[in-house]
């Protein structure tokens, strides 16, 4: 626990974070709110530098967590102070001042960059075709000797690393934290780690996370839903079922002595959901639907119906007279409904329609 979070909070930052974490919040907000840039956010930038003086020093830094801004006032530590907030960004982006930073990232020797002579600085280069007798036709290109950039540094000034184009094409490995209970579609910011450019602010790297389908689970917010399948004992007589969860654990779940669980009947299991983002040792609710696989056919024999009967809820009598036509019940195959249609619909074509509206004739 620390005494004070205002550094901390001046950064956005948790107290926590790790050195990584404050040098990049110190980057970010100190190019945003510097005074060549933001001539109006001066304390800012004067707020913003002071915090990482401390938290970026590991003595200071302990003072502070300890004691608060009092302690550092204080003193307590050897660290000499800065004496400007503009020493500090020069320290961090090896500065020296403004005219240097200007000078960073020119692509050559200093002075090596000139205007571009055939475009004459514009970038584009305009040229004028003959397309037939008193027609031209004006058409812009980009210049080729500056590649648009307006301005040309001579071959043998150019940086060894850039060939002046200025930026240099690097990997970087970006390692990517996905917290327990974070969801599909959610994203992860890295600040400042984008492309970057002479006299630009580098834009961010932005991981957007895609979850994968799982064979048995299902999420649904915070919830899991799986499929279970039972047998009819079971679903009459009660069970034991075991399953294992995405974290390689194992739950036995019972039916209660007695209960009749129903095809498609759903039962859940508090607290054994997916973690709740943020609340990691909070969980959603695991929800169980439940399939009851019957006997196939002829699974008893004949002269052992009756001792089943007798187990099972009396069946409803019916009462049959003679008026009454008995049927009886075969199996339906709906695929061969489905081809008795189509094949009853080429007979309509082929006889015409049976009834409709008749068209009328001039």
């Amino acid at each position: 626990m620390v005494k004070e979070t205002r550094l901390y909070d001046v950064l956005g930052v948790r107290p926590g974070a790790a050195p990584e974490e404050i040098r990049k919040a110190y980057r970010r907000l100190a190019l945003k709110y510097h005074p060549d840039k933001n001539p109006e956010e001066g304390e800012k930038f004067k707020l913003i530098s002071q915090a990482y003086e401390v938290l970026s020093d590991p003595k200071k830094r302990d003072i502070y967590d300890e004691g608060g801004e009092q302690a550092i006032k204080e003193g307590g530590s050897g660290s000499p102070s800065f004496s400007s907030p503009m020493d500090i960004f020069d320290m961090f982006f090896g500065g020296g001042g403004r005219m240097a930073r200007e000078r960073r990232g020119v692509g050559g020797k200093e002075g090596s960059v000139e205007k571009c002579p055939l475009c004459k600085g514009r970038g584009m280069q305009v040229h004028i075709q003959q397309i037939g007798p008193g027609m031209v036709q004006q058409i812009q290109t980009v210049c080729i000797e500056c590649k648009g950039q307006g301005e040309r540094i001579d071959p043998k000034d150019r940086c060894e690393s850039c060939c002046g184009a200025k930026v240099v094409r690097e990997k970087k490995v970006l390692e990517v934290h996905v917290e327990r209970g974070m969801k599909d579609g959610q994203k992860v910011l890295f600040p400042g780690e984008g492309d970057q450019g002479p006299e630009l602010e580098p834009g961010d790297v932005i991981i957007v996370l895609d979850q994968k389908d799982h064979s048995v689970f299902q999420r649904q917010g915070h919830d899991l839903i799986m499929k279970m399948k039972i047998q009819l004992s079971e679903a009459l007589c009660g069970f034991k079922k075991m399953i294992k969860t995405l974290d390689d654990r194992v739950l036995v779940i019972t039916s209660t002595s007695g209960e009749v669980i129903k095809h498609g009947d759903l039962r859940c299991v508090r607290n054994e959901g997916m973690p709740i983002y943020k609340a990691p040792l909070e969980r959603g609710t695991l929800i169980i639907q439940f399939l009851v696989i019957f006997p196939e056919k002829h699974w008893l024999s004949q002269d052992k119906l009756p001792q089943l009967e007798a187990l099972l809820p009396p069946r409803q009598k019916v009462r049959v007279t003679d008026d009454m036509d008995q049927v009886e019940l075969k199996e339906f195959n709906p695929s061969e409904q489905n081809w008795r249609q189509h094949r009853e619909a080429y007979k309509e074509d082929d006889d015409g329609p049976r009834a409709g509206v008749q068209c009328q004739t001039a």
